[in-house]
């Protein structure tokens, strides 16, 4: 299909090609054509010519009052599909998907609720058909809908569906949303930092038009003025008018907010300028900036929900499609059963976990995905001499922060850490506008003290950092001291000091030990030697993810992060290499590289092979097999990034020694999926954990699996609130020859490992690790990302010519443990 003239809006297409079919159903010989809103149409039988061109008459609801416009769409023959290749795929006969096919059934069963709802991606969101949704402050609100998706797995094709909640900008006045956006005066002027702020809210929004009595016309924004309205002129036939006067003599009428800047939409040669107050914002837009702190604990409100309600909800969007009465999918011969799949399951046993002798309980065995410290001792203590404590808390007392470490070091001990009970130097308060000054002031006062006391070759083993009541310095604080300093540090939030509590008190231990060099526990079978595919020859497991900027950042680099095992059997320490990548590239660059030097030649390095070598010296043996969790990658994109990443670990192993190929297992782990497994009795406590949640270690490998690929999904958690969200694991390439219950034995045990908490986790840690690391390092550059930002604009797209913003450099003395944690 082709449309003139082009329109980069899904919208509009879809609303051309509808008024098309319902003008020239005779011309169609009475097919239902489904439209992806781009270039493609489908027909469930052939059209009665090769190639025609429609002339269209029509009045663009955008541009009411405006009167018709021509459009000319051209319909031409592209291919047929063959429905053999599906069932072949399906049976397992045929290993490559039959992408075409699957694409024009799921647009079928999208082609009428998108003409209901609000499409966004695969989902489609309403302000009221779903239930009420609720406003989130500062200009935005919350749409309930739901998502789609056509599958193909054992049980046949599968639609899918899963409810969800987002955030859209409310209709109102643009006026209202800046009053509400920026918490302001509307009798007052914007300041420049308002304005920008206001600017990139607003940027990409859809506003219409209100001056015109009986004419809305729907502008996109593009930007804000720099000067105020009454400041504004423009050229009218070769005289300077001000944008106020125009408004006067053309539409009789006063503009009352001139101190305000005026919105802006066209390109910067030519602008449009509309001022705030005669626009509105249009309905149905999503909100795609970060939400604020407020914001996501409202939404979390309204869209968490237990199993039974969720469960409900999901069947309510089945009998409100009513697929068995919608024309499109009879059209295509699809029916779709009203009721979820129903799915066999097990449940994996919790592993033993060994703690330390010298606590009453040497193992311990988890219930329900969760254990305590009570009567245990970490199996292995790390040890600190001098640590430091630094606050910028104004509201917390000095006396109250002597206490809130004296009851921290003493859980430390308590628990199997050695850790000096006296600082090295006494605890210092700081102003909040004076963070890095009194981090460098605190670090070489303490090197003094050390230095001193003829501590030579010793340092500050940690700074605990109570944060100042206004957030937004963790990132600095983090910078400073990894990349610059040196120092391993645990900040804490001000609220939670106050609070104190032994439970907050044993996490924090329990981060400290893993952040300085200690185990908290080990899996016993791991000990025992007792692990298939792991402890039987020195195994090193990696973990790898890349985080990519928020939308608007269009200089900002991805960060790619991968941890490694760094001890063997236990499986338990994790050594963290980041580094940047182009603007929301996937692939990881650095796994391996290769750089011609002028005096030394080629020389070979890379985040693999980096840690290759680390693993070799941390335990004396260089690993026979390699376990490889990559997070973060769809399934578009699976065959690119296993190509890649793949050759770049042969790459990496092949330049250590030649001839070394140890055994590699590539598996993705997914969590931001649809799916979601509910008990078949949500009253049955056999099934559920106390949140209604299925219970951590049931697996489901079958029916709603892929055809014929090696897949499971693993709930590892206990749910604690809204219903728990199984991890995917997906098994691209496997030479070790893992059966399906070793390896997802092994990922589930793995689960219990997790250094931060007493809790098995959702993902398998390797893959939080590398998710912490590389969101840790996204703080290295985001001052310097926000600066470049502000000063060219909030583009957003990426310019390749542009060289990618390179990580500072961590510290060898942090980053030797788990800073990350």
């Amino acid at each position: 299909v082709a449309i003139t003239p082009e329109s980069a809006s899904r919208a509009r297409n879809r609303w051309i090609i509808n008024e098309l079919v319902n003008l020239h159903k005779e011309h169609l010989d009475g097919r239902l054509p489904v439209y992806d809103g781009r270039k493609a149409l489908f027909t469930a039988g052939p059209l009665p010519f090769r190639a025609k061109e429609f002339v269209l008459m029509l009045t663009n609801p955008e541009r009411a009052g405006q009167g018709e416009k021509e459009y000319k769409v051209v319909i031409k023959d592209a291919a047929k599909i063959d429905m053999y290749s599906l069932q072949q795929f399906l049976a397992g006969r045929q290993r490559e998907m039959p992408q075409e096919i699957i694409q024009a059934l799921d647009i079928a069963l999208r082609e009428c609720p998108a003409t209901r709802y609000t499409s966004i991606s695969r989902s489609f969101f309403s302000s009221q058909e779903f239930g009420p949704g609720g406003l989130l402050g500062n200009g935005v609100e919350c749409w309930r809908g739901y998502y789609q998706s056509l599958r193909p797995t054992q049980m046949g094709l599968s639609l899918n569906i899963d409810v969800s909640a987002t955030a859209f900008y409310k209709a109102q006045p643009v006026i209202d949303f800046t009053v509400e956006y920026l918490n302001i005066n509307a009798s007052k002027r914007l300041s420049d930092q308002e304005r920008i702020k206001l600017k990139k809210a607003l940027k990409g929004v859809r506003v219409e038009t209100t001056h015109r009595r009986g004419i809305s016309i729907r502008y996109k924004i593009t930007g804000l003025t720099s000067a105020p309205l009454n400041d504004l002129t423009f050229d009218q036939d070769g005289i300077r008018v001000s944008v106020v006067q125009y408004f006067r003599q053309q539409y009789n009428y006063s503009l009352k907010y001139t101190h305000w800047p005026c919105l802006q939409a066209g390109n910067a040669s030519r602008p449009t300028y509309l001022p705030m107050e005669v626009c509105n914002i249009a309905k149905g837009q999503r909100y795609t900036s970060k939400l604020n702190e407020h914001q996501v604990r409202n939404i979390l409100r309204l869209a968490c929900e237990r199993p039974a309600q969720r469960e409900e909800r999901t069947l309510g969007v089945l009998k409100k499609n009513n697929y068995t009465a919608d024309d499109y999918a009879g059209e295509f011969g699809i029916k779709v059963n009203q009721q979820l799949a129903l799915v066999d399951a097990r449940v994996l046993p919790a592993p033993k976990l060994k703690y330390h002798d010298s606590g009453k309980e040497k193992v311990c065995n988890p219930s329900v995905g969760q254990w305590n410290m009570i009567n245990k001792r970490m199996v292995d203590g790390g040890s600190i001499k001098h640590w430091a404590c630094l606050t910028f808390a104004s509201r917390i007392n000095p006396n109250e922060i002597g206490r809130f470490c004296g009851d921290l070091v003493m859980m430390c001990n308590s628990i199997g850490m050695q850790v000096n009970t006296q600082p090295c130097v006494q605890i210092k308060k700081a102003r909040q506008d004076d963070v890095e000054a009194a981090i460098r002031d605190i670090h070489g006062h303490s090197s003094q003290v050390l230095a001193q006391k003829g501590l030579t070759g010793q340092h500050l083993e940690l700074l605990i950092i109570i944060l100042p009541d206004m957030s937004g310095s963790y990132g600095m604080i983090k910078k400073l001291c990894e990349t610059e300093l040196g120092v391993i540090t645990q900040c804490c939030a001000p609220k939670n000091v106050m609070k104190g509590g032994k439970q907050f008190l044993e996490n924090l231990a329990l981060k400290i030990n893993a952040k300085v060099g200690g185990r908290n526990t080990v899996l016993e079978d791991a000990l025992n030697r007792r692990i298939p595919l792991l402890t039987d020859v020195p195994t090193i497991v990696f973990g790898a993810d890349v985080t990519h900027p928020p939308p608007g950042e269009g200089l900002a680099p991805s960060i790619a992060a991968v941890v490694a095992s760094m001890d063997w059997p236990q499986v338990t320490k994790y050594k963290c290499l980041v580094s940047s990548q182009g603007h929301r590239v996937e692939i990881i660059n650095d796994l391996f590289t290769e750089v011609r030097d002028p005096v030394k030649g080629i020389v070979r390095g890379g985040m693999i092979r980096d840690l290759l070598v680390s693993f070799k010296k941390s335990t004396g043996h260089k690993p026979c097999r390699i376990i490889f969790y990559r997070d973060g990658v769809s399934e578009g994109q699976f065959s690119q990034v296993l190509l890649y990443e793949m050759d770049a670990i042969r790459k990496a192993c092949a330049s250590l020694e030649e001839g070394y190929l140890p055994k590699v297992t590539f598996v993705v782990v997914q969590k931001r999926h649809h799916t979601r497994l509910f008990p078949e009795n949500h009253r049955d406590r056999d099934q559920t954990d106390r949140s209604g949640n299925i219970l951590p270690g049931t697996v489901v490998d079958t029916t709603i699996c892929h055809p014929s690929e090696f897949d499971f999904y693993l709930c590892s958690h206990s749910g604690i609130q809204g219903t728990s969200r199984p991890a995917h694991y997906h098994v691209l390439f496997d030479e070790n020859g893992f059966s399906a219950d070793a390896l997802q034995t092994l990922t589930y045990n793995l689960c219990y490992t997790y250094a931060r908490c007493t809790r098995s986790v959702s993902i398998v840690p390797p893959a939080y690790y590398a998710h912490l690391g590389a969101f840790r390092a996204r703080h290295y550059i985001e001052d310097d990302i926000s600066e470049q930002g502000s000063s060219t604009g909030t583009s957003r797209t990426y310019d390749q010519s542009v060289p990618v913003k390179q990580l500072p450099r961590i510290k060898e003395k942090v980053q030797q443990f788990m800073f990350y944690c």
